[in-house]
């Protein structure tokens, strides 16, 4: 498996050289686990609202509609969006300041229950989040789409990166980057493929300091804009035989 230190490298040298790169990962803030810990249930149901309805959409164009968004579902209160009623989810559905998608709004309900639960089990659902560990990151994700309602695979990590928390984000351009640095061969899809990835994650993070943020990251940037699947079987050529 490559080392970090040569992945960095790989990105610096694509990148305009080392500030340059360092420049490009302060454009990604991560908030602290204390900054993440005070922020209200409602705007974690908010973050992950947005970042099902982003999907597929135009960012920009759910942006704009937001302001409406945040008015038909009261704020975001996570106790009235978990008994949204028959009729407030009619008025929803035909409601055009929003995208009225009657699955997505459906999933508010049912991820305000999940950020209702989270908070009677951990305090808040912000403290949840906060209190997670790096090195089990890929259970995490297990558990958003699990007891979470549309907050499956990219969507789940996203969501993390809009809370500000540090998340490793499974992009084509770092699929690329992990099969060329021999810890996996295709898109991890398996529950052995997010071992690997994990085990990755805690190796780079040991050696570098880094965060999931930052690593995944330097991984995409340490990625060529023109590589070919040509190039994909040769890494998957060049690692068959590494341990």
């Amino acid at each position: 498996m490559q080392s970090f230190e040569e992945i960095m490298n790989i990105a610096a040298e694509r990148k305009g050289g080392q500030q340059a790169l360092e420049d490009l990962l302060t454009q990604t803030p991560v908030k602290t686990a204390a900054e993440i810990a005070q922020t209200p249930d409602d705007r974690i149901l908010s973050a992950m609202t947005r970042r099902i309805f982003y999907a597929g959409l135009s960012h920009k164009m759910i942006d704009n509609k937001w302001p409406a968004f945040e008015e038909a579902f009261v704020e975001f209160n996570p106790t009235l969006c978990a008994a949204m009623s028959d009729e407030w989810f009619e008025r929803l559905i035909v409601n055009t300041g929003i995208v009225r998608n009657a699955a997505k709004i459906r999933a508010v309900q049912k991820n305000a229950q999940f950020v209702l639960d989270l908070a009677a089990e951990h305090g808040s659902a912000g403290q949840f989040f906060a209190e997670w560990p790096d090195d089990r990151y890929v259970e995490l994700l297990d558990v958003l789409k699990k007891r979470g309602s549309y907050l499956g695979g990219d969507s789940g990590m996203r969501f993390l990166r809009l809370i500000g928390r540090s998340a490793f984000v499974l992009s084509s351009d770092v699929v690329a980057a992990l099969i060329r640095a021999g810890v996996v061969t295709k898109a991890p899809s398996s529950k052995g493929d997010f071992a690997r990835v994990q085990e990755a994650i805690n190796a780079w993070a040991a050696e570098s300091g880094r965060n999931l943020t930052e690593m995944s990251r330097v991984l995409a940037m340490s990625i060529g804009d023109n590589y070919t699947e040509h190039d994909m079987s040769r890494w998957r050529q060049e690692d068959s035989g590494k341990e």
